[in-house]
């Protein structure tokens, strides 16, 4: 990994495999499930949104993170680049449920309202 693959100037330029894999070091000496949720979202970005789903869904099933907002928060940002924005929508609104952060708040709001337009 460069110093370019952290400093892209877009989403779409970033080094999302190189992150990959180190988060999926990362979680051999730190296994937890929030480490896995990042690993996720950059598989999501490196492979498919589809990967980053099931990913996303063994994470749910196994309940650790149930009341973190990041969680469905980042299945709603993985749907909503997939096109399910119907499926997003929900998501959205599920992590608005758990967000405590104002700035946050604005932000998934954000997000709902784009899939609820598009």
């Amino acid at each position: 990994m460069t110093p370019s693959d952290t400093t892209a100037p877009t989403a779409e330029e970033t080094g999302w495999a190189g992150i990959a894999a180190l988060y999926g070091e990362l979680a051999r000496f730190v296994p937890s499930a929030v480490v896995r949720l990042n690993r996720a979202v950059a598989v999501g970005m490196a492979e498919d949104t589809q990967a980053g789903l099931a990913l996303v869904a063994e994470l749910e099933e196994q309940g650790e993170l149930a009341g973190y907002h990041l969680l469905p928060a980042t299945r709603a940002d993985l749907l909503r680049r997939s096109g399910r924005t119907k499926e997003a929508a929900g998501a959205y609104r599920r992590a608005l449920e758990l967000v405590e952060n104002d700035a946050e708040r604005r932000f998934l709001e954000r997000r709902l309202a784009e899939c609820r337009s598009g």
